[in-house]
C-alpha cells in the first residue's frame, strides 16, 4: 500500500514540486503518468525513500521511509521494493545469475540458489543464468530485471517507463508479464509512464496524473 498527503518536494535551488494526494491499497496497481520532467521520477525516488519530503506524509508498506536512519532505510529498501528501472543496471562483470544474487547482498540476507533458479524460471530464463547481459536481448534482459526485482517477494514493485521502447505486441507483453508477477507476490504495482497504452492495457488499475506546480 501506498498512501501520501499533502507530498512535497523542494529542490535545493530547483524547483517545488506538489504532489496530488494517493491512496493505493495493498496489490493495487498504480498508473503514474506525467510528461517528461513534470516529477513522475521524484514521486518514485520519494516512494523508494531516496529523497526525503520537504512536507507531507508518506507511508509505504506500513512505513514512512523519510523517518528511517539511512542504514535502516536501505535495508528496508532491499527488502520491501523491487524496482524495474527504465534502464535495467544489469552489471557486465556479472553473469544473469550473479546479477540476482546482489539483491541478497543489498539485503543483508544469504544468498538462496533456489530461490534464484525459481525466480529465472518463473520468468521464463533459467536457461540464461550463466549469460552475461550483453548476450540478452532487449526482452530477455527485461525478464531478468523483472526477476531481480520480484527475487524477495516485495510488497512494492516500481516500474520506471517500462515499455518505452517496445513495439504494441512487446509491451503489452512486458505489461501482462508485470502485472502477473505482481500479483503472485500481492504486491502493490506503480508503473510510472507516459505511455497510453499502459492504461488500455490495465484496465483495472488507478490512474494518477504527476505535474509540477
Amino acid at each position: 500500500m501506498i498512501h501520501t498527503q499533502g507530498l512535497r518536494y523542494q529542490y535545493p535551488r530547483g524547483p517545488s514540486l506538489v504532489f496530488a494526494d494517493v491512496q493505493v491499497p495493498q496489490g493495487a496497481t498504480l498508473v503514474l503518468r506525467g510528461n517528461s520532467g513534470s516529477g513522475k521520477s521524484t514521486w518514485l525516488a520519494l516512494v523508494a525513500g531516496l529523497l526525503s519530503a520537504t512536507a507531507g506524509s508518506l507511508t509505504v508498506a506500513d512505513s514512512d521511509p523519510g523517518a528511517l536512519a539511512q542504514s535502516a532505510r536501505d535495508a528496508w529498501r532491499a527488502r520491501t521494493l523491487g524496482f524495474l528501472p527504465q534502464k535495467l543496471h544489469l552489471s557486465e562483470a556479472l553473469n544473469v545469475r550473479q546479477n540476482l544474487n546482489l539483491v541478497y547482498f543489498a539485503a543483508g540476507l544469504p544468498v538462496d540458489p533456489a530461490a534464484v533458479t525459481k525466480a529465472l524460471d518463473a520468468l521464463g530464463v533459467a536457461d540464461l543464468a550463466a549469460r552475461k547481459p550483453s548476450q540478452l536481448s532487449g526482452g530477455q534482459a527485461q525478464r531478468v530485471a523483472l526477476a531481480r526485482a520480484v527475487l524477495l517477494k516485495p510488497r512494492v514493485i516500481l516500474a520506471d517507463e517500462p515499455t518505452a521502447s517496445l513495439d504494441d505486441a512487446s509491451a503489452e507483453a512486458a505489461l501482462q508479464l508485470l502485472a502477473s508477477s505482481a500479483q503472485q507476490c500481492d504486491a502493490t504495482l506503480v508503473i510510472a509512464t507516459h505511455d497510453r497504452r499502459v492504461g488500455e492495457t490495465l484496465g483495472g488499475a488507478v490512474e494518477h496524473r504527476i505535474g509540477a506546480a
